[in-house]
């Protein structure tokens, strides 16, 4: 459909338009050096996940093109259904640690700096570059309108899905009452999720007591409000989104996978100590 949506596909998309390249091998060629980069930048077990997915991705690729026709029907409905499934595809690629290589490592390497950016903006910023390349190639305005809203789609499911069912998202509550005791029990007892009792005094009525405060995941808020309901059902609760929890019993901020370049200095220094 001529549509290059950003990334490595869309320059071999370009490509295959241009010099009638094969998609998934030109994608392979093109990923090698992001992937040498990677496991010097990232570290080579996340490294290792991404380049089986690519390869399978590059060799699915060319051998479905010969045996699934291409859907010529409209190009919106084109463009959203190809939205949804790249973005749903590649957050469970990203939930499981790996990517598919191209604007998807890309994009890892300066969110390892600039973490207040979601990877959802930064494979957006540089999907842009592509689009804007598409337009001249093509010679066509419609596919780079048609490419932005799969990058849209795409990218607003993958920061979705990503901070919406990531092991380190949940909620956080903070409970003013005075049987705050009893639910910090039921809830060490019950939901097995440590709790903090927080000094607290009210302006108004200047009455000394203690907040509670407990992080939990999603499946278990259902669980927590029964716990506060049975307890105190005239408990003052203040409920908030909790984008990233870490510690135990969420996720682990400590990872155990080093760039490649860490690996060297630590070898080296050893080297000099001896």
């Amino acid at each position: 459909n001529n549509i290059a949506p950003g990334g490595v596909t869309g320059i071999a998309t370009m490509l295959n338009y241009l010099f009638n390249t094969p998609i998934g091998i030109t994608m392979f060629v093109i990923n090698i050096p992001i992937v040498i980069l990677g496991v010097i930048e990232i570290g080579y077990k996340m490294v290792m996940k991404s380049t089986l997915a690519i390869i399978a991705m590059s060799l699915l690729i060319d051998f479905t093109a010969f045996i699934v026709p291409a859907y010529k029907g409209e190009p919106i409905l084109n463009a959203l259904i190809a939205g949804v499934v790249e973005g749903v595809g590649l957050s469970l690629t990203f939930l499981r640690g790996a990517t598919t290589g191209g604007t998807d490592m890309a994009a890892r390497l300066p969110s390892r700096k600039f973490r207040h950016v979601s990877m959802g903006k930064l494979m957006l910023f540089i999907d842009a570059g592509i689009v804007a390349v598409s337009t001249v190639v093509f010679k066509s305005i419609d596919s780079a309108i048609y490419a932005c809203i799969i990058i849209f789609v795409s990218t607003s499911l993958i920061d979705k899905i990503l901070y919406g069912a990531a092991i380190g998202t949940g909620k956080m509550y903070f409970i003013l009452s005075s049987k705050t005791g009893v639910m910090a029990d039921r809830i060490l007892q019950e939901l097995d999720r440590g709790v903090t009792f927080i000094n607290a005094e009210g302006a108004y009525s200047q009455e000394k007591t203690k907040m509670l405060f407990c992080a939990v995941r999603r499946f278990e808020v259902f669980k927590i409000h029964e716990i506060i309901n049975q307890v105190d059902e005239d408990a003052f609760v203040v409920v908030g989104d909790a984008g990233e929890i870490s510690g135990e019993g969420f996720k682990n901020m400590r990872s155990d996978d080093k760039p490649l370049k860490e690996m060297i200095k630590q070898f080296t220094k050893k080297d000099s100590k001896k």
